[in-house]
């Protein structure tokens, strides 16, 4: 029943407590300032501080996630108009204003978007195809699907553009997460081969329409190189700078011997290049900091190539006799090697004090590194007219040419410092430990002026000992690639050392060796080319195995432990040649689909390449943090050698490359 009393009861009851709140919030206030008075006034400042400290922070906050925010609202809308856009109309998505200037159409928009676009100054590389179109071909079938795009993981904040194509399937440029390890994502798509008459163009299905109109600009391989180059030295130089190797992942560097080792292979590339403020700040730290006054073993072989080896080479190029000044310290300094009872040098020098060893384990060094420092050596000599380094290395060569041992002109890979003679034999191999006495008995030959004919007939001999011991063909493609023999039994496994042979081979019959060395030499090549195109990740393995038998339709197998690749060169050192010497545009695309994968799976965001240690999973290839010094020394300037249209760069006719890559001129017939 309702009541008047109660009514006015519960109508008091909260006039009453409303008033009793307000008089004791009025207090509570009151309380609250006098605390305030009673601080000191560095409390307050400080309290105020921190308040005004903590708005700035949320005001910041409030504008990351505004673009937040917006960025999943273009999103959104970008889908809407992809929509409008599969209806036949192409308007310009949210954020792409295009900018106009007169008499010009429309620039800097995105690719996807209007046909009138201008590429980037740096070229990409490849994309990843579109999730509707068939997997790739790379690999056997069992893996081809593991390429799928959207198997990769995305760096947090880094998802790159998502670009829709015509039925809705969508493609990502993404930063690829392997166990915590940032790599590039991939930068571009794959060659268009059917356009004629450009180097490569990086384009998809309707940019290759476009570039048939002329609207797109070809992608320049030349700048693509130089632009991996920079990259490359970027990362070398904010982590690595001076010391001999790059870390690129660890962001690091790492030592062998302690004397710049990256830094001088790369000098000659620089300037090869045309890269001058990089050459000129690594030309300061040669002159100032560059001191091969040190207490440290260097591997003779090793520092010959790649130290005397660039610097020579170097100072051939520039005419700065800086060079040619520190190529003669450490040229004399690495002379004790030879202070043998055989006169077969040791492997290991000590430059600070003068002394060298063989190694610990054995007195043994191995053949290509004995009869593969004869280039540089008979160099130096030459240029300060003193004849002890030539000396030195000539006699390594005739003795090697005496010995014992040999078949057919192929030699084992180990020789005793003590004795001069073969040990360990009934193994050859054109790999590692032999694969350089090959190819320095013909650069000898060409260096000297075609006079030496010891060492032709040595190096044709061998040649033949190939052909009748080694070379064999796979079941399945009748691929043909270069065996090792031990002990009278093949063995179908070949490094990826091997692959100078190819280059070899063409550089010999380009000068007037048998005509069947060319043969060969396009057989060779077109194997080498496969040991990359049947690798899930478009690398080469570091050693491949052949399959003499019908074994599930594959011709190349690779053991777990081989799978690595180290940024190797002699691949794309023999596409060079025979490009060189053939005019074949195909070379120069397989040199492409290399650098790409190299972009791919083996760049590092913050700067350099790394190693990898799987070839056969693009998803994780483990990589290793490592740049060796010859993927600057070697493989990119094989590479921009290769997509050069100036045959005169570095004429086949006036130069030989050591097996460093460093050009060192034959000589005039006077010398």
């Amino acid at each position: 029943m309702y009541s008047p009393q109660k009514k006015d009861f519960v109508s008091l009851t909260v006039r009453e407590q409303h008033n009793r709140g307000y008089t004791n919030g009025k207090h509570r206030r009151q309380s609250c300032w006098r605390k305030w008075k009673q601080l000191s006034r560095l409390q307050r400042s400080l309290i105020l501080f921190l308040l005004a400290f903590l708005f700035i922070c949320g005001i910041l906050s409030y504008s990351s996630l505004t673009e937040q925010w917006r960025g999943i609202s273009d999103r959104s809308l970008k889908e809407d108009w992809d929509e409008v856009d599969n209806r036949g109309l192409r308007p310009i998505p949210p954020g792409l204003i295009p900018k106009l200037s007169a008499g010009v159409g429309v620039q800097d928009v995105q690719p996807d978007v209007m046909p009138e676009l201008q590429k980037p100054s740096i070229p990409l590389l490849p994309k990843p195809p579109a999730m509707r179109k068939p997997p790739s071909k790379r690999g056997p079938p069992a893996l081809q699907k593991r390429m799928n795009v959207s198997d990769w993981q995305l760096k947090d904040g880094e998802e790159g553009l998502i670009k829709t194509d015509e039925d809705g399937a969508k493609e990502a440029k993404t930063v690829i997460s392997w166990r915590g390890a940032m790599i590039e994502a991939e930068q571009g798509t794959e060659l268009q081969s059917t356009i004629q008459g450009k180097d490569a163009t990086v384009v998809d299905a309707e940019e290759a329409a476009d570039l048939k109109t002329g609207t797109l600009k070809p992608v320049d391989r030349v700048e693509a190189v130089q632009e991996a180059f920079r990259h490359a030295w970027k990362g070398y130089k904010a982590f690595a700078w001076g010391h001999d190797e790059l870390k690129p992942l660890s962001k690091t560097h790492g030592e062998w011997f302690g004397l710049g080792l990256t830094l001088i292979d790369a000098l000659d590339t620089m300037w090869i290049l045309g890269l001058k403020d990089e050459f000129a700040e690594a030309r300061k730290w040669v002159e100032t900091e560059l001191s091969f006054s040190k207490n440290v073993d260097v591997n003779l072989f090793e520092s010959t190539i790649r130290i005397l080896g660039g610097l020579l080479s170097t100072y051939h190029l520039s005419g700065d006799t800086l060079f040619l000044d520190k190529a003669k310290d450490i040229g004399f300094r690495l002379m004790p090697a030879f202070k043998t009872p055989s006169k077969i040098p040791y492997s290991d020098v000590n430059i600070g004090k003068g002394t060298a060893h063989p190694p610990r384990w054995t007195t043994d060094s191995t053949v290509a590194e004995v009869t593969s420092i004869q280039l540089e050596f008979r160099e130096l000599s030459r240029l300060t007219q003193d004849p002890q380094y030539q000396n030195a290395v000539e006699e390594v060569t005739k003795q090697v040419h005496r010995l014992e041992g040999k078949r057919d002109g192929l030699v084992p890979m180990f020789i005793n410092t003590n004795s001069g003679k073969f040990t360990r034999r009934g193994a050859f191999t054109l790999g590692a430990r032999a694969d350089s006495y090959y190819e320095y008995l013909l650069k000898q030959w060409l260096q000297g002026g075609k006079k030496e004919t010891e060492l032709l007939e040595d190096y044709i001999q061998a040649i033949e000992g190939v052909k009748k011991n080694l070379l064999k063909q796979t079941s399945t493609s009748k691929l043909t690639f270069v065996g090792e023999l031990s002990n009278g039994r093949l063995n179908p496994k070949m490094d990826h050392l091997v692959c100078f042979l190819p280059g070899t081979l063409a550089l010999g019959a380009h000068n007037g060796l048998p005509a069947d060395h060319m043969e060969l030499a396009i057989q060779l090549i077109e194997t080498c080319h496969q040991m990359y195109v049947q690798m899930e990740t478009g690398l080469s393995p570091e050693i491949a195995h052949f399959n003499l038998q019908n074994h599930n339709g594959r011709d190349i197998d690779v053991k777990p432990a081989d799978r690595h690749n180290l940024l190797r060169p002699e691949t794309v050192e023999s596409l060079f040649y025979m490009y060189r010497f053939t005019k074949d545009s195909k070379y120069r695309d397989w040199g492409w689909e290399i650098l790409q994968s190299f972009n791919k799976h083996t760049r590092v965001p913050s700067g350099g390449y790394t190693s990898i240690g799987n070839v056969r999973d693009p998803l994780n290839p483990a990589p290793r943090d490592k740049m060796e010094s010859f993927f600057l020394s070697e493989t990119l300037k094989y590479l921009f050698l290769l997509f050069s249209d100036d045959t005169e760069l570095i004429s086949l006719d006036k130069y030989v490359f050591n097996t460093e890559a460093h050009p060192l001129p034959i000589w005039p017939s006077a010398s």
